[in-house]
């Protein structure tokens, strides 16, 4: 069975920093496209941030290019997410995703991927 397991969530003052981790167990994800989204109070789950295991390309949502990264460890199988200048609209559950197949694209819905965590809370206060 896969799993997912997030970590890294709290709280944080505006500008501040957080760093996320999401380990997956029971398969391999290497060469498997691995993703971060998120769910505010109220809203819809949104893409954040994506990343390849192989390849190693990242993409990320306008409202978070510049100020997050998402980084690999293939020997861990865990994904990272580092979240620099914190906003306050950045509070929100965040969650860790992957997909078994990978066609060569980019993956923004939340529809494209089978495998998700509980997700972790991130509060960012003003």
């Amino acid at each position: 069975q896969v799993q997912l397991v997030e970590s890294g969530g709290g709280l944080v003052q505006a500008g501040g920093s957080l760093r996320l981790s999401c380990v997956a167990s029971g398969r391999t994800f290497s060469g498997y496209p691995m993703g971060w989204f998120r769910q505010a109070p109220g809203k819809e789950r949104e893409f954040v941030a994506g990343i390849r295991w192989s390849v190693g390309g990242t993409y990320y949502a306008d409202s978070v290019k510049g100020r997050f990264t998402v980084s690999r460890d293939n020997a861990k199988n865990t994904v990272y997410l580092q979240m620099n200048s914190l906003k306050p609209e950045d509070t929100a559950v965040y969650y860790c995703a992957a997909r078994s197949t990978d066609t060569g694209r980019y993956y923004y819905g939340t529809d494209e991927y089978e495998y998700w965590g509980q997700g972790t809370q991130v509060t960012v206060s003003s």
